[in-house]
């Protein structure tokens, strides 16, 4: 089930926070949930998270800045799932285009996003801290 974060749901938020920790990704949840413009998306089954994306709507765009899927929900449509729920969202607000960065290395990601839709629209050299390119991906939406 793909459902918003609830603010009001500390058990999930320490799920999500704790995944996010597990995959090295510096949000905090609590920050982001205070902020208006931030929506986190979570997939899960019964008292399990399995994974989580994170969006920011900005002005006629929305921004994928974090996706993550747990281990052994892997490959198993999860990842799919949250992205088509943000491209509702994205419909549902009118937003013209949805952006993100993904690592030059992560070829499951890229193809993810590409079967969802997305094009290649550029790079930024050395982006990571650890100085891997960022590939930058785009869907125009109608």
């Amino acid at each position: 089930m793909i459902r918003l974060l609830d603010a009001a749901a500390p058990a999930e938020r320490e799920a999500v926070q704790a995944l996010a920790a597990e995959a090295a990704s510096p949000f905090d949840v609590g920050d982001e949930l205070a902020r208006a413009f931030a929506r986190i998306w979570v997939a899960s089954a019964g008292e399990r998270v399995d994974g989580f994306l994170l969006a920011w709507d900005v002005a006629d765009e929305v921004h994928l800045l974090d996706l993550v899927v747990a281990r052994p929900a892997r490959r198993a449509g999860v990842g799919f799932a949250l992205v088509e729920a943000l491209l509702a969202h994205a419909r549902e607000r009118g937003a013209r285009l949805v952006l993100l960065e993904v690592r030059r290395s992560n070829a499951a990601a890229q193809a993810l996003y590409r079967k969802a839709g997305f094009v290649t629209d550029g790079e930024r050299p050395a982006y990571y801290a650890d100085g891997e390119d960022a590939i930058l991906m785009q869907k125009t939406l109608a």
